[in-house]
């Protein structure tokens, strides 16, 4: 892609992805360019039929990738030339196996017309893994953090980061947290 002006278009699976997301693209882009970061209300699954007939209000991410990069690419297919868009599209990958989910994107991506520039991201289990590859920023920011958790953490281990970190700062840790509710869980993960 040439130097010019490109607006990116960021796609994450939650509230706290976004605020990240938020704040450190900017450091990340040109300064003429743009960027837009939307959050959903969780990952989803991607639809067998890769149509999906999900209610949009749920707003979950994969159950919605085909109809949003269909929207995408006759949005962007308008824009003049000179301007490029690109789609972003930031997940978590969980306990899923990262070439069988890569593949399923770009089946989406295949079966899309037009076709809008789109890479996926996926963050290694999960997004709070960059977070705490970080600990001195963590200490920082929770000085009270308890380093016991902290120092047990392998840095891109699969070991269920959000939990690890929620044990860390949070009191009573993730178990506390987690009978809250998933929506608590998420609200305290955008903090």
């Amino acid at each position: 892609m040439g130097r010019g002006l490109v607006h990116f278009e960021i796609l994450v699976e939650d509230q706290s992805g976004k605020k990240t997301l938020d704040i450190v693209v900017p450091k990340m882009i040109g300064k003429e360019d743009s960027f837009n970061v939307i959050s959903y209300k969780g990952i989803g699954r991607i639809p067998k039929d890769l149509v999906g007939k999900t209610d949009p209000r749920k707003r979950i991410l994969l159950d919605r990738l085909p109809k949003l990069l269909g929207g995408y690419g006759r949005a962007f297919s308008q824009y003049p030339d000179g301007c490029p868009a690109v789609v972003i599209v930031v997940c978590d990958l969980d306990d899923r196996c990262q070439k069988t989910f890569r593949d399923e994107l770009i089946d989406i991506l295949d079966a899309t017309f037009p076709r809008p520039d789109t890479y996926f991201c996926l963050a290694i289990e999960e997004g709070e893994a960059w977070l705490l590859g970080d600990l001195p920023a963590v200490l920082r920011a929770y000085p009270q953090a308890r380093m016991d958790v902290l120092g047990r953490y392998v840095n891109d281990s699969i070991c269920g980061t959000w939990e690890t970190l929620a044990n860390a700062i949070y009191p009573g840790g993730s178990g506390t947290l987690s009978k809250s509710g998933w929506q608590a869980v998420g609200m305290e993960k955008a903090k």
